[in-house]
């Protein structure tokens, strides 16, 4: 891939995962920060929004890192076992392995007494969601192939990316985290075929 396609997936995304992060940060605390409007507080709102900028830019960056990172892994993993279907498959099960450590060891280590395990499901869910959707997407746009790959990096390197929201547990950074690493992640993995196929 030429350089300034490169420089393109790289500002492009940090652009994208920074404002989605401000936007998730801005409508989490919504009312507080209207109230500082209202009361004619705008510099001390600018402030928030180029601190929730800078935190989401921060995410972004890591989204990228791990992008590339597993670019790497894939091909790793394709001269190892020598087979797509082989790969693909032991994929799918870290999948699987790491939808259930997200909804188990979150339980067991967060979880109230009487708590419900629903919220915990219910975020895993989430996340399989939306990477059902964008594997579908890349499939379509690429090849069949490109589903499994696709869905592990969207489920499994997001997961992994999130781990300090998930240690903290507050519902606000844990959103606040996944929101910029999901988007830069949905964005590099939709872009980057097409950026490639440019330069052919």
């Amino acid at each position: 891939m030429k350089t300034r396609n490169l420089v393109y997936l790289f500002f492009t995304t940090l652009l994208i995962g920074s404002t989605a992060g401000m936007l998730t940060g801005l409508v989490l605390d919504w009312s507080q920060y209207w109230a500082d409007l209202k009361n004619g507080e705008i510099l001390s709102f600018l402030i928030v929004i180029l601190w929730l900028l800078g935190v989401s830019s921060i995410f972004s960056l890591i989204s990228q890192m791990g992008f590339f990172a597993y670019l790497t892994i894939h091909r790793f993993g394709l001269g190892i076992f020598k087979s797509v279907k082989l790969w693909n498959t032991i994929q799918v099960v870290l999948i699987a392995v790491a939808l259930f450590d997200l909804v188990y060891f979150r339980y067991e280590v967060f979880a109230e007494e009487g708590e419900s395990v629903i919220s915990y499901i219910l975020i895993a869910l989430f996340l399989l969601a939306v990477g059902l959707v964008t594997a579908y997407v890349k499939q379509k746009e690429t090849n069949k192939q490109a589903f499994i790959p696709a869905l592990f990096f969207i489920v499994v390197v997001t997961i992994l990316e999130w781990i300090p929201g998930l240690q903290s547990n507050d519902p606000k950074w844990l959103w606040l985290i996944l929101i910029p690493l999901l988007v830069s992640n949905v964005w590099q993995l939709l872009t980057l075929h097409r950026l490639i196929q440019k330069d052919v």
